[in-house]
């Protein structure tokens, strides 16, 4: 039976056996499996399932329905401690990216998706929980940035590998699929077995947490679901389908991506600490409404690959400033309410993933512009609901509102 440790009696381990060692190496075997799913994706359901963009639509769908249904977390927790249950997932994951080509049709796209998803959701439910509570506050930033700057950093070395493999070695799918999946799949192995199992400083509460003074952070939730889903569908969909971008030209793409977020990230993180979650997240959708008004323009006016391309890589580093998201809950978070809020809030970001994706392939198939249009609105509604962020956010003070409620009979 693995030993159980509290946090404080962790400093005394060796550095690579320590909880925030822990949360490095999870950040490292994640992407691996991910994001080979998604630099293969687009062409694999292309060139071998035939997919138009309804059929990416309902895929993308059936993969956020366990996001949707996170909140079942909660209820594992009370037969499965967070770390196990994460380690776990992470295996999943791992595991279903491996044989991702071994069900090349709809139908099984559709059903090992579904089980790769499951691992994914519940894991990054579960690590979001992890990181706040065992990162202090102060550091909580900068670390959040060097944990995504890592994650990027494997991310590349695999990346890399298909670069630079893919046409010389005439890989195949399913080599490339073992691979990532089965690197993440050791990854969680050796994490499970190699750590002693920390105890959370707070016991966390095993039940649904819905407060009202979080609503703001909920209302952030759900329009960051939905804004996500267009960029993540349809973004790299949009190379493929209408530059033609074959798998290693996707995938230098997301090098340079993954190369931007292991420079930038650390500083996005340094940025939040510096001038804090409210003027971090009104830069973020800020240049999000303008990333995503120019894809429309792509369609609407004609404008070329070189802009698109652009435009994905700074769409993707924008996406990177949402760790001012996790900082601003929890800093008005009580302690005890993290590991049950994270499920809830992955459920509510996924309220959206459910059925816009497929709604909005059948949007695609009549006017692709309009897609990037409507995600252009929904960042507007994020930049309008980020303003009521207070600059110092804080138990007793999660809006502005809250603020002016508290002024208004003094005056």
């Amino acid at each position: 039976m693995l030993r159980k440790m509290s946090l404080d009696e962790a400093q005394d381990l060796p550095v690579w056996r320590r909880p925030v060692a822990l949360l490095f190496l999870m950040a490292l075997g994640m992407p691996i499996a991910f994001n080979t799913w998604s630099a293969l994706l687009n062409n694999f359901v292309i060139e071998v399932a035939d997919f138009d963009g309804s059929d990416i639509g309902l895929l993308h769908t059936v993969r956020e329905i366990p996001g949707f249904f996170a909140i079942g977390v909660i209820a594992l927790l009370l037969v499965m401690r967070e770390q196990v249950l994460g380690v776990v997932s992470l295996l999943l994951l791992g595991a279903a990216t491996a044989v991702t080509a071994w069900f090349p049709s709809l139908a099984g796209i559709l059903t090992i998706t579904m089980l790769s998803s499951i691992g994914f959701h519940y894991y990054e439910t579960v690590n979001q929980s992890l990181q706040l509570q065992w990162l202090d506050k102060l550091r909580a930033p900068k670390v959040l940035g060097w944990l995504l700057a890592a994650g990027s950093a494997a991310t590349l070395v695999a990346y890399g590998a298909i670069v630079l493999t893919w046409k010389a070695f005439d890989l195949s799918y399913n080599s490339v699929y073992l691979a990532g999946g089965g690197i993440t799949a050791v990854i969680a192995i050796f994490a499970f077995f190699a750590y002693p199992q920390f105890e959370e400083r707070t016991p966390q509460v095993r039940k649904m947490v819905l407060k009202k003074r979080y609503w703001l952070y909920y209302a952030l939730q759900f329009m960051a679901g939905a804004r996500r889903q267009i960029f993540v569908v349809f973004a790299g969909f949009m190379m493929v389908e209408r530059f033609g971008f074959e798998v290693h030209e996707i995938t230098a793409l997301y090098l340079i991506n993954l190369v931007a977020n292991m420079v930038l990230a650390p500083i996005f993180g340094m940025a939040v600490a510096r001038f804090g979650e409210r003027r971090t997240l009104i830069f973020e959708y800020a240049g999000l409404a303008i990333v995503f008004l120019l894809y429309g323009g792509i369609y609407f006016f004609g404008w070329g690959v070189v802009l698109a391309a652009t435009l994905y890589v700074v769409d993707h580093m924008l996406f990177a400033l949402a760790l001012a998201l996790k900082t601003y809950f929890q800093k008005i978070a009580d302690p005890e309410d993290i590991a049950p809020t994270a499920a809830v809030a992955f459920t509510i970001n996924h309220i959206a993933a459910v059925f816009l994706p497929v709604l909005l392939g059948l949007l695609w198939l009549a006017s692709p512009g309009a897609v990037f249009i409507l995600a252009a609105g929904m960042a507007c509604t994020s930049l309008c609901l980020s303003l009521l962020v207070p600059r110092h956010p804080e138990k007793g003070n999660e809006t502005r509102l809250v603020r002016m409620r508290v002024a208004t009979p003094a005056e």
